[in-house]
């Protein structure tokens, strides 16, 4: 994988430059900064994370367990106490929201580790400590013969220094 990395000491310089780079179509940008930030979120334009869905799915699957349980043990082992029903929704709903919110948590965090791609087994291309310092990284995947582009943009936008890397 072929890349060029361009490091910035100025948040709004790094900013510029990726939404340059995302208007041109120069390649695929991954963003290295010490701390989260806003800016970096609306130059780079995702939508919504897909995490939500499988939240979703799973805690509605959980909670749906989560009253089997009880309901299957009730119609196999009964207590009839006082002509109540065997299987009542209400004394199970507790069980219910638990198992919902068991599933639906370790679903979550299994998700963002799959898309964030943790653990990482294999080196981290275009990362530099300083990243972790106070400067930002703007890495950005793309053909041979577009790589002059991507030089020339995050040099014009004020990159401290830019790189080319396999």
């Amino acid at each position: 994988m072929q890349g060029i990395l361009g490091a910035f000491h100025e948040i709004d310089s790094a900013v510029h430059a990726i939404e340059d780079l995302k208007k041109q179509k120069l390649g695929d940008i991954t963003v290295y900064t010490p701390t989260p930030r806003h800016e970096f979120e609306h130059a780079m334009g995702h939508g919504p994370s897909k995490v939500r869905v499988f939240t979703l799915i799973f805690g509605l699957a959980g909670v749906t367990f989560g009253y089997w349980i009880p309901i299957w043990m009730s119609d196999y082992w009964p207590l009839v106490v006082g002509g109540k029903p065997i299987a009542s929704w209400v004394p199970f709903t507790i069980l219910g929201f638990e198992v919902m919110v068991l599933i639906g948590g370790l679903a979550t965090v299994f998700a963002m580790f799959g898309f964030a791609g943790i653990p990482r087994l294999t080196l981290t291309v275009g990362y530099d400590p300083r990243f972790s310092s106070g400067h930002f990284g703007v890495w950005v995947v793309t053909d041979p013969e577009r790589a002059d582009d991507v030089v020339n943009v995050l040099k014009k936008h004020g990159a401290e220094e830019v790189r080319r890397e396999r």
